[in-house]
C-alpha cells in the first residue's frame, strides 16, 4: 500500500477524527461495574473482537467496499438489525453519520450517512483504497477506544494498555483478512458476556459513556 494510502486510513480512523467514538465503550463499562478488571480485560476485548460486534463489523465493511451503491440501503438496514440493543444501533449510527458527514466535507467524496463499518467501507472504496487494510485499521481503532475507556474505568495504566494493543494487533489484521472472503451467511456473534454487558449499560447509573 502506497505511502498517501496509508495516510488516509491512519487519518480517517485516528482518535482525533470528528467520530465520536470517546463516547461510547460497547458495553465495557457495564462490564467494569459487574467486576471486570485489570487481568480479566485482555480477554475480554479479544473475545469480543474475534466472536461479538467487531467480527460483524468488519464483514460489513468488506461488503461495503465491493457493494454496488443500490446495494447500499440493503446493507444498511442489515447492519442496524444485527445491532444488539438500542445503545449499540446509536453508537454504530452515531458514528457513522459523523464519519460520512466529515469525510463529505473534508475529502470531497459521495457517501451518505450510514452505520460506522458500512460508512468506513464505502469511503475506502471511493477513494480507490484496498479494503484489508482499511478494515484492519477499523478494528484496530475499535481496540484502542475500547483500551482507553478502560483507562479511565480502572487502574490499568498506559504502559499496560499499550501492551494490550500490542497483542491485539495481530487478531485485528487476522481478522481482517478471514472477514475479506465471507459473505452475509456468516454473519453471527457469539460474545454473549459482552452482549450482556452492552444490555444492561442501558440501566446503568451513574456512568461515563453512552454505550
Amino acid at each position: 500500500m502506497q505511502a498517501e494510502a496509508l495516510l488516509t486510513l491512519s487519518r480517517w480512523l485516528s482518535p482525533g477524527y470528528p467520530t465520536g467514538g470517546f463516547n461510547f465503550s460497547a458495553g465495557l463499562e457495564s462490564a467494569v461495574a459487574a467486576g471486570l478488571d485489570k487481568a480479566g480485560l485482555e480477554a475480554w476485548l479479544s473475545g469480543l473482537l474475534c466472536h461479538g460486534a467487531p467480527r460483524t463489523d468488519a464483514l460489513f465493511l468488506h461488503l461495503a467496499h465491493a457493494a454496488p451503491p443500490e446495494a447500499l440501503p440493503s446493507l444498511a438496514e442489515r447492519a442496524a438489525a444485527m445491532a444488539l440493543g438500542a445503545e449499540r444501533l446509536a453508537e454504530t449510527l452515531q458514528q457513522g453519520a459523523a464519519f460520512a458527514a466529515t469525510t463529505r466535507a473534508s475529502a470531497g467524496l459521495d457517501l451518505p450517512d450510514m452505520p460506522y463499518p458500512l460508512a468506513v467501507g464505502r469511503a475506502a472504496r471511493l477513494a480507490g483504497l484496498p479494503a484489508v487494510p482499511a478494515c484492519a485499521l477499523f478494528l484496530q481503532a475499535q481496540m484502542s477506544n475500547m483500551v482507553q475507556a478502560a483507562l479511565r474505568l480502572m487502574p490499568l495504566g498506559q504502559t499496560a494498555g499499550a501492551g494490550i494493543m500490542e497483542r491485539l494487533a495481530p487478531l485485528c489484521a487476522r481478522l481482517a483478512e478471514e472477514t475479506a472472503g465471507q459473505g452475509l451467511a456468516d454473519l453471527g456473534t457469539a460474545a454473549f458476556a459482552a452482549d450482556v454487558a452492552s444490555l444492561r449499560h442501558e440501566v446503568l447509573a451513574p456512568r461515563m459513556f453512552r454505550s
